[in-house]
């Protein structure tokens, strides 16, 4: 028998929903507002865009770690902690699994060896950390949460950043920390046929980067996402997730955003900007914005998904593959999981 398509315990009341929308009004007119009173805070969570193409049990796996996920988030929102403490802990899950591409579950570069990025921002203070190339952090959400925190600059990268860690008392682990049975045979299959010189292989697309925006208790946005980068990148490749504008991105003006998919095109399309953007110069909501950016991706042949949200608790998560899991939690605890086009 197949598995629903999505997970809803239980709907909010419509009612409160409609008198939510009529109070708030436009929303591009109250970016600045704080949230409304029954959307004290909210929490996205992604665990990536593609062709998951996976059985029911897979599937099943992947429900139960976004789950995982999406309730440590929510209960370090409920207890009144900050939207970055809930992007946070929200990808550590995410990241500790192997279900996903990223941290345990990260894929190997040609080398064989996963290279790690991610990125954190804050929607308040424009503040950001991110990191890229790391091969022996175990939590690389975390690393860039300090990169924001204890130093003057955004980005840091490879052996710098991991010294870096050291000095923070961050234990660095072995590449044999990463090893993932499923990902590891892609790789030696994918191995074999370069080396027979098998032409027009195609790239398996199923991105798993993982990403979680977040509303908090004070009316502040964060955003955070964090990856493995793509099957058979050429080492040192960095995609968009560290890239603060392209694959990650939170004012409190305007909206989070996190990003999955080919990184380069969100690169070259400073997408999670672009959408914050355009909410704040054109007036458009997050929905028309997200929807307008992927679907200018979408003509440009970029396969993406990205998961937005704004101060009066809209979100929206448009993406043009087969399939994106993405889960939300609201203020009453309610989660919702989808992984299809609904």
């Amino acid at each position: 028998m197949k598995h629903p398509r999505s997970y809803f315990f239980p709907a909010i009341s419509a009612a409160l929903v409609l008198i939510a929308a009529l109070a708030l009004g436009h929303p591009a007119a109250r970016a600045g507002a704080a949230p409304a009173a029954d959307e004290k805070f909210i929490l996205v969570v992604h665990g990536g865009a593609g062709d998951w193409n996976a059985p029911d049990e897979r599937l099943d796996i992947a429900r139960a770690a976004i789950s995982k996920a999406a309730q440590t988030g929510y209960q370090t929102l409920s207890r009144g902690g900050s939207s970055l403490d809930a992007v946070e802990a929200t990808l550590r899950v995410m990241e500790d699994s192997g279900i996903f591409d990223a941290g345990r579950g990260g894929y190997y570069t040609r080398e064989g060896v996963p290279e790690l990025d991610a990125a954190i921002m804050d929607g308040r203070t424009l503040n950001a950390g991110a990191v890229a190339s790391v091969k022996h952090i175990a939590n690389p959400i975390s690393l860039a949460r300090l990169v924001m925190e204890k130093t003057p600059h955004v980005l840091l990268v490879s052996t710098g950043a991991e010294e870096f860690a050291k000095s923070q008392g961050i234990d660095l682990v072995s590449p044999f920390y990463f090893y993932n049975e499923r990902f590891w045979k892609m790789y030696q299959e994918r191995k074999s046929k370069e080396e027979n010189k098998s032409s027009n292989i195609p790239a398996p697309k199923v991105f798993g980067t993982v990403g979680a925006v977040a509303l908090d208790q004070a009316g502040n946005l964060a955003a955070g996402t964090s990856t493995g980068g793509t099957t058979w990148k050429m080492p040192g490749r960095v995609g968009d997730s560290p890239i603060i504008g392209a694959g990650t991105y939170a004012n409190n003006d305007s909206c989070g955003i996190s990003g999955t998919g080919v990184g380069e095109f969100f690169i070259r399309n400073t997408v999670a900007s672009d959408i914050c953007a355009r909410m704040r110069y054109l007036h458009v909501s997050l929905e028309q914005a997200a929807n307008d950016v992927v679907k200018a991706l979408t003509e440009q042949k970029g396969e993406a998904g990205v998961i937005g949200l704004d101060r009066q608790g809209h979100v929206a998560t448009p993406f043009n593959t087969n399939e994106m899991i993405r889960a939300t939690v609201r203020a009453d605890g309610q989660i919702t999981i989808k992984i299809f086009h609904e």
